[in-house]
């Protein structure tokens, strides 16, 4: 609206300005420079018509010392000037049919745009103006009245000349304008067009991206309109979806060729595989060439209607950078008669013909301009003058050239899109006319239901026919309406594939019809299409492949959210998804696969009697109990002998029975723990420890007592044997030698009888084993009534297991009961340790010492190694501490005993139970088999000392 007023301002200003000009009525500020085609002698009607012939502007000084000169322009179009054959064939088609028009002469005025917002602009005005030089405001010339423009090429063109016809509600029907936002009828009342809005194009190219997966495209946009808008609907579209862009550029307008490298250089170093462009082939093509120099294969490329089927960019060798091109085309169709018309040209007609055909024959109609030419052709190659410049020069043109001997785009009719959009905006113009010239009094659609007259009728009474207009394209039966000035969103999707001759050829692989349901819409034949490098697979265009099952995406920090890494689940927690955001952690009894993929029940462990390591132990602890079993069997066969008889045989027994139940113990920990096996097999450990290590402790005892007072009356006999001594000396020195002193040493020996060494007896023996075992069995009873163990499921100390094993119920307990057991083997082991020195040919003290540093090495050992193991392999390290704990006790007690018994049976004798002969130190020690003849053996040493004095 502001653009609106501003307008309008700019036309009253130029209107008061002419007002108040003493000089004259209109003065001239500027002198536009256009080219194109008139013809508005005689004619019932003019129809308007803006082409871009030309492709840009020529460049300019930009001297502002001198007047000011409309720019000509440069680089013509053989595509858009076949457009521009194409309005003129449909107006001299409809002026020459009887059923539309048939009292009407329709004139033209068409201008060339040069592709430039200013030409543009300036075509416009002067159509307003109706002569040469263009009066903003004012309608200057005479003669038919002017009906609509059919116009003006590229959207960013038509944006412009749409504001300003909108000011005088001047009809404007384009053939290629497709941005969306001239779909605005608040900024564009009169813009109509006869080609797909752009939101559908963006749609359907949002569409393919999805069909095919892919999520990391780059988007390459013109400096206009056209592809702004375009590209902007796309992305919001894709985006929403979950694609991500890789990179947008923008293509300059004017030939920067620093831009066009940068474009180049992101495109070369991005991963994107898929770039979608929106923009014209004029805009395009300097981008195609640096591609192709730099040889920039192995993408795929989406194309936009206004390049998809380009001559300007299907060039030679095109194809190692553009085979494999999707891309969107309106409607083809073939427009009999048109091609001959095409072929039909009069070079001389005007200058824009001329320009056409100079151009298409590389030669020139200008005589003065040919030999110009060919002289100074003559006089770089030798310096003189030939006879062919003297006569017809060469570069001239006859003017009677065949078009139809020349492949060029301007006469290649095979995709006609474009060009079929110009021919129906021509016949939207031409029926709207015919309506409005066929309106019957007294039932139009205008104040009193009165009619325009096709004489001399305003643009808004056009416009009223125009946006209401329904016809039938003649020959391709296509109906065309408008709704909202736009027609219906149908595509042909197109593949550009190589043939056999190595030239790219447009193939069509799928539809979309925007009308249709969504479900519905796109249609493509996936098998029809060939890809770049001639492949039949899609092209893959990730930023980051997909996470598989058993992982979880992790995004990159400052990255697109379609760029992430794969990070593996954790132990415990699975995905079962592509690209899961997150680990689903296992609960209960379940645990993840190695693929973290799937939940599986966890492995149940437990220390089976069918593994081998189970078979393994039970045989050697049935071995264990059966060699403790012969044992006790040796010693029931040889019960009566003196080494059995020393030093209890009761407890020998009972040592022997507490190690069968630890080796027969050392099985119940095996096999899946139940509630009876976990009490048994604990209870039954700490009490057989209880028994065994309170038999050695009674044993011991006895030993280390035995030999506390056996060294005490070793100690008085040589006391005595001193006393005697000095006695006999002192007797011989008085002169009695026959003095015998015999006696008073028998009494001071008889003052230490034996029961004086023997003071702990069997009885005292066995009740202090029996007194230590009921103790342990006492409070085991207590454990098992109060906090008894029992099984559970440990599943915290491995995560893949759930592993079966018993529970103590009470840690206090435990500890307790094997605290005691620990006190036990301290005592026994520490009256072992003093009990040592009794030797005789048979010492009972050192084994038992042994058979206890070997129990305190074994348990020692066995902390570390129990707790640095998990599951089975724990209750197994437990099981070979018990037996070998067994083992070391029942081979350092009773295999020298064995020994004695089985191998050398001539020592199982009372004299081989006696002391052995006394150190020259005079000390002896004793051992438990000898101790009866100690008093004895006293007598005898002081009887001879008494002797030898």
């Amino acid at each position: 609206m502001e653009i609106r007023r501003f307008l309008l301002g700019l036309c009253t200003f130029f209107f008061l300005y002419r007002s108040l000009s003493a000089e004259s009525t209109c003065k001239l500020k500027a002198k536009f420079n256009l080219s194109g085609y008139k013809d508005v002698e005689k004619k019932t009607v003019v129809i308007g018509g803006m082409f871009p012939v030309h492709k840009r502007i020529a460049s300019s000084d930009g001297n502002t010392s001198r007047v000011p000169v409309s720019a000509g322009c440069e680089g013509f179009n053989l595509r858009t000037f076949r457009w521009t054959q194409t309005m003129l064939f449909a107006i001299s088609e409809i002026n020459e049919r009887t059923d539309l028009l048939p009292n009407t002469d329709l004139g033209y005025v068409i201008y060339d745009s040069c592709f430039t917002i200013s030409k543009a602009v300036e075509g416009a005005l002067t159509y307003l103006t109706g002569q040469d030089e263009a009066v903003p405001n004012y309608r200057c010339g005479t003669g038919a009245p002017l009906a609509a423009l059919v116009g003006a090429g590229g959207s960013d063109l038509s944006v412009a000349t749409a504001r300003m016809l909108g000011l005088y509600h001047f009809p404007q029907v384009s053939y290629s304008s497709t941005c969306s936002v001239l779909n605005s009828k608040f900024q564009f009342p009169t813009f109509l067009r006869t080609i797909p809005n752009d939101k559908h194009q963006s749609t359907a190219m949002a569409q393919v991206v999805l069909h095919f997966g892919w999520t990391w495209v780059g988007t390459i946009a013109a400096d206009d309109d056209y592809g702004k808008y375009g590209i902007r609907d796309f992305k919001e579209q894709v985006e929403e979806a979950g694609v991500c862009i890789s990179f947008s550029e923008t293509l300059p307008k004017v030939s920067s060729p620093e831009a066009i490298q940068r474009i180049v250089q992101t495109v070369v170093e991005s991963t994107a595989k898929i770039i979608v462009v929106f923009s014209s082939d004029v805009d395009l093509s300097p981008l195609i060439a640096e591609l192709l120099q730099h040889n920039v294969t192995n993408r795929t490329w989406i194309a936009s209607e206004a390049w998809v089927t380009s001559a300007l960019i299907n060039q030679p060798g095109v194809s190692s950078v553009l085979a494999g091109t999707l891309g969107f085309g309106v409607r083809r169709a073939d427009i009999p008669g048109l091609q001959r018309h095409l072929l039909d040209l009069d070079p001389y007609a005007d200058s824009i013909t001329e320009e056409f055909w100079e151009t298409v024959f590389n030669c020139t109609l200008d005589y003065g301009k040919a030999q110009r030419l060919a002289k100074q052709r003559a006089k770089e190659v030798n310096g003189t003058l030939s006879r062919a410049v003297r006569g017809v020069p060469d570069g001239l043109c006859t003017g009677s050239e065949s078009l139809a001997q020349l492949n060029t785009t301007y006469s290649d009719v095979s995709q006609l899109r474009i060009t079929y959009s110009v021919y129906k905006a021509v016949y939207a113009v031409a029926h709207a006319l015919h309506n409005l010239e066929h309106c019957k009094q007294g039932k139009g659609p205008f104040i009193g239901n009165s009619c325009a007259d096709i004489t001399d009728f305003e643009p808004w009474q056009l416009m009223y026919y125009m946006k209401n207009v329904r016809f039938k394209v003649p020959n391709t039966e296509e109906e065309i309406y408008f709704e909202d000035g736009d027609i219906e969103g149908f595509y042909d999707i197109i593949n550009w594939q190589v043939n056999s001759n190595g030239d790219v050829s447009y193939v069509t692989v799928g539809r979309y019809n925007g009308s249709a349901a969504q479900e519905d819409r796109i249609h493509i034949m996936n098998d029809s299409i060939v890809w770049n490098n001639e492949v039949l697979e899609p092209p893959r265009s990730v930023c980051s492949e997909n996470c598989q099952p058993g992982t979880r995406k992790g995004i990159r920090q400052g990255e697109p959210v379609c760029c992430f890494d794969c990070i593996p689940c954790a132990d415990g927690e699975i995905s079962n998804t592509t690209n899961a955001r997150e680990c689903i952690l296992c609960s209960g009894d379940y645990w993840s696969n190695e693929a973290h993929d799937t939940c599986v029940p966890k492995i149940i462990e437990f220390l089976a009697f069918g593994e081998p390591l189970g078979i393994t132990l039970i045989v050697i602890s049935a071995f264990g109990a059966l060699v403790t079993i012969a044992v006790g069997v040796v010693f029931v066969v040889h019960i009566g002998t003196p080494l059995v008889k020393a030093n209890d045989a009761l407890l020998s027994f009972s040592l022997l029975f507490s190690l069968v139940v630890t080796f027969l113990c050392s099985i119940v920990f095996i096999g899946e723990p139940q509630r009876w096996s976990c009490m048994t097999s604990q209870v039954a450990l700490a009490l057989g420890f209880a028994v065994c290590l309170s038999s050695i402790m009674g044993k011991a005892a006895v030993l280390m007592l035995r030999a506390q007072a056996l060294k005490a009356a070793r100690a008085r006999a040589k006391a005595a044997a001193k006393a005697a001594k000095a006695a006999a000396e002192e007797a011989a020195s008085s002169g009695s030698p026959d003095v015998i002193v015999t006696n008073i040493t028998n009494n001071n020996v008889n003052t230490c009888p034996n029961p004086e060494v023997d003071s702990l007896t069997c009885a005292h023996q066995r009740a202090i084993a029996a007194l230590a075992t009921l103790i342990q069995a006492i409070a085991c009873t207590v454990w098992l009534i109060i906090l008894p163990p029992y099984p559970i499921k440990n599943t915290s100390a491995q995560n893949i297991k759930i592993i079966l094993e018993c529970d103590e119920g009470s840690v206090v307990f435990i500890c307790c009961i094997f605290a005691y057991d620990i006190l036990l083997a301290l005592l026994a082991f520490v009256f072992a340790f003093i009990a040592r020195k009794l030797e005789d040919h048979f010492s009972e003290a050192k084994c038992m010492t042994f058979g206890m540093l070997v129990f305190f090495i074994v348990w020692i050992s066995f902390v570390p190694a129990y707790l640095s193991t998990r599951g089975k392999f724990m209750v197994a390290v437990q099981i070979f501490a018990i037996l070998a704990s067994s083992f070391g006790l029942l081979t350092c007690i009773f295999l020298p005993k064995c020994y004695v018994l089985l191998i050398k049976p001539e020592r199982n004798t009372e004299e081989m139970m006696r002391p052995r002969a006394k150190p020259r130190d005079g000390t002896s020690t004793g051992t438990s088999a000898s101790l009866a003849t100690a008093g004895t053996e006293v007598n005898s040493t002081i009887a001879s000392t008494a002797i030898d004095d």
